[in-house]
């Protein structure tokens, strides 16, 4: 098994960048979701409700950490953005988490993009907010992503899942859609060569080049994948399909939950092996 594709996210819920390597942190790859968007009470806004935000994208130009990003939309010029000194509390999920604000500009460039009031903050420490202590360890920390470190998924897995969408499709008298793109997923590591698909599912423990890592839970997929990162257009799939076959726990199910057990860096064509 190899390392096939590794993508991060600056910004939560943001267009995702496909890179050769990356380094791996404690709390995720670095830069990947110490950004994240809210309204103007601190509520988290995701493209689950506000898919334009997968119109932007950001860019890290000052450091590994993010500190300085210039955000690109479809909307508006180029914005250059770096925090502020002001500090701001705001919701991530169940937890609150005290981040840094952005600033008006920033505000300004996002609340045209999405229509709405909204503002950037920045996670400047990243050991602030822990995992779930039921999946994790005392000492394990995340960055804004929804609740792990990393995301992994496989492409037999995604193989597998686009038979069964076709299948669906000639039962129903559709045409036959497209095939489903991993970006949909999020992933932040993508692994070819399994033999199995969903063999992931059972996996304990995961090594990637010299980086070692516990698969803390699989994962449980929100409305997300079922929007079309390119033309922010909403469907049915995958969703549809995974209910038939990847559904329990009144849940849909696809990739599994990574928390690294140590720092280093990532490259494609890494080997992959279960430990």
């Amino acid at each position: 098994m190899r390392l096939a594709s590794i993508y991060f996210y600056p910004v939560k819920s943001t267009r995702g960048h496909d890179v050769r390597q990356a380094e791996v942190e404690p709390w995720g790859l670095a830069g990947d979701r110490r950004y994240v968007v809210t309204d103007e009470h601190g509520e988290m806004l995701t493209a689950r409700r506000h898919p334009r935000l997968l119109a932007c994208v950001a860019v890290i130009s000052s450091g590994p950490d993010g500190r300085t990003l210039t955000l690109t939309g479809p909307h508006a010029p180029p914005l250059r953005v770096a925090p502020t000194s002001t500090r701001t509390m705001v919701s991530v999920w169940k937890s609150e988490v005290e981040l840094t604000d952005c600033g008006d500009a920033a505000a300004a460039w996002l609340t045209s993009l999405l229509g709405r009031p909204a503002r950037l903050a920045w996670l400047d420490d990243p050991t602030r907010r822990p995992v779930d202590p039921a999946y994790g360890r005392p000492g394990d920390r995340v960055s804004l992503a929804d609740a792990y470190p990393l995301l992994l998924t496989t492409t037999a897995s995604l193989a597998r899942l686009g038979d069964w969408i076709l299948e669906t499709a000639a039962e129903r008298g559709e045409e036959p859609p497209e095939p489903l793109d991993m970006r949909r997923f999020r992933p932040n590591v993508v692994v070819d060569g399994v033999e199995t698909p969903f063999e992931e599912d059972t996996w304990k423990r995961v090594r990637i080049g010299e980086v070692d890592f516990r698969v803390s839970r699989r994962c449980d997929r929100c409305v997300l994948p079922t929007i079309d990162p390119d033309t922010l257009v909403p469907g049915k799939e995958p969703t549809r399909t995974l209910a038939r076959h990847r559904r329990w726990d009144g849940k849909v199910w696809f990739g599994v939950n990574l928390i690294p057990d140590g720092r280093g860096t990532i490259a494609q064509g890494d080997p992959v092996t279960v430990r």
